[in-house]
């Protein structure tokens, strides 16, 4: 071993990972508010016979704010889905390295769509977009927790490839 990982980076897979600890966790129950909504929805159709037009399109962004701010919390537990022929039979220090040699992908791709994701919102922002629907909701809301939650999984990937090094050199940072 040569000597551990410096302290900053030890306190950013911390902090990091704290932070995508408490949002994942919150996220997790979006699902149960979208099931909500479409639950009210269906009584209020079949039942009242009064439709809404915002309950669908609610549902929607709820679900995507559900995966998009659960992204980091996901990779952060190792939940995100991974084809694999070989890598599940390797050593988690082989993991590791190759982890680290295909992380910069994942980093380029992360950051390529948090820089568009900022330039949407600034977008909708700037110009008050409003969906193109009859209920027209201001878009926005949406692309502010979209650039979030996409900059929350790019956090997270760094602290990935950190953990990475870290196993490959024979050590774990916790």
């Amino acid at each position: 071993m040569r000597g551990e990982m410096p302290k900053a980076i030890r306190l950013y897979v911390r902090y990091v990972d704290a932070v995508n600890k408490a949002v994942g966790r919150f996220s997790m129950y979006l699902v149960f508010v979208m099931g909500g909504i479409l639950l009210y929805e269906s009584i209020s159709r079949t039942l009242l016979n009064q439709p809404h037009i915002w309950a669908v399109e609610v549902a929607q962004f709820v679900m995507a704010a559900y995966y998009l701010l659960g992204g980091g919390y996901s990779m952060m537990i190792d939940g995100h889905v991974r084809m694999d022929l070989l890598y599940g039979r390797w050593s988690k220090r082989k993991q590791a390295i190759v982890d680290i040699i295909t992380g910069p992908v994942l980093l380029f791709y992360l950051g390529v769509l948090f820089f568009g994701a900022v330039s949407a919102t600034h977008y909708a922002i700037a110009f008050d977009q409003k969906n193109y629907t009859p209920w027209g909701p201001r878009l926005w809301p949406i692309k502010v927790i979209m650039a979030f939650g996409i900059l929350l999984t790019l956090l997270e990937a760094i602290s990935f490839l950190f953990k990475d090094i870290a196993r490959a050199r024979g050590e774990e940072i916790e």
